[in-house]
């Protein structure tokens, strides 16, 4: 297998083996892997393009408040950059990623905006409570929450998911998301909108992801319950459900192999790159979608319809 490395277009053209160039799909990285979760984007080749150049603000969110959990990178770096040029202050919750942090604080401050980062793991509700009791103390309400964190352990079998690997996985994913909820939820006043990530796998069923899949329609279930709940209060819940998207977690979660392949199976062949879901999260986070709630919406270049 050979690539014939174009980073003008950031895409990559396969060669099959015996040098024939293969039009079936074209790839957004060659081979790679990262040993830890949720991993690092300053290490990924390519890195990956959080931000449209032609993307221009027009003041949907201005003066919002959002807390983004997983906003150093990937898809909550997207989100954070493109609420930031629609007017909103943010505050970026993340793991341990701290030069993806300081990057992406760097990013920010250089457009203008207005940004707190808060270190620290969301499975421990204490965690959350000081996340509210920051961004509060700093910007004195909350508007919208995008519950993005989230980690994915590439296994074969059942039998080789730990419970140890299980229960991390259903904590990040679930508890803490269900923590920063609850502790959110008392300062949301009419008109906020939360935004829970879940993932095209859940709708085809990955065979090596049983255990993130579990989690990620726990995650549509939270939303359309949550979305019933609080529709009189006028407090929007929906959810995203990303296809393959080259971020982080796809270099830290597949081995090395899997990489080129990755996005091939859908309708257009090919993964895309972060900032092509952030004017989703910014729909979701404004009045424009003003009368839906309980929803989940499907950016995955046609791998999964209907």
């Amino acid at each position: 297998m050979e690539f014939d490395y174009k980073f003008g277009n950031n895409y990559y053209k396969y060669y099959d083996t015996v040098g024939v160039k293969s039009t079936v799909y074209n790839i957004m990285a060659p081979e790679q892997s990262q040993e830890d979760q949720p991993g690092m984007e300053y290490l990924m080749k390519p890195l990956p393009i959080f931000d449209s150049p032609n993307y221009r603000g027009s003041g949907k969110l201005q003066d919002k408040v959002a807390i983004i959990t997983g906003g150093d990178s990937g898809l909550g770096r997207a989100c954070s950059i493109a609420y930031v040029k629609e007017g909103a202050k943010v505050v970026i919750v993340y793991y341990d990623e701290d030069k993806d942090a300081k990057d992406t604080k760097n990013y920010i401050e250089n457009l203008g905006g207005e940004c707190l980062f808060l270190r620290g793991d969301i499975t421990d509700h204490d965690f959350c409570k000081e996340i509210v009791c920051r961004t509060l103390e700093r910007f004195g309400k909350i508007d919208i929450l995008v519950n993005n964190a989230g980690v994915q352990y590439q296994q074969d079998t059942l039998e080789n998911i730990s419970d140890e690997q299980f229960d991390w996985t259903m904590k990040v994913n679930i508890y803490g998301m269900f923590y920063l909820t609850k502790e959110v939820l008392p300062y949301l006043k009419s008109g906020a909108s939360i935004i829970n990530l879940s993932s095209v796998t859940t709708f085809y069923g990955d065979p090596q992801l049983i255990d993130y899949v579990t989690t990620k329609g726990a995650i549509v279930g939270f939303t359309r319950a949550l979305a019933r709940n609080l529709a009189l209060k006028n407090i929007r819940v929906n959810a995203i459900a990303p296809g393959f998207f080259w971020t982080p977690l796809q270099p830290a979660c597949w081995v090395a192999e899997k990489i080129p392949s990755l996005g091939s199976d859908a309708a257009m062949a090919r993964g895309a790159m972060p900032y092509e879901l952030a004017p989703t999260f910014v729909f979701l986070a404004s009045d424009d979608s003003s009368y839906m709630t309980g929803q989940v919406i499907h950016n995955n270049g046609g791998q999964v319809m209907g």
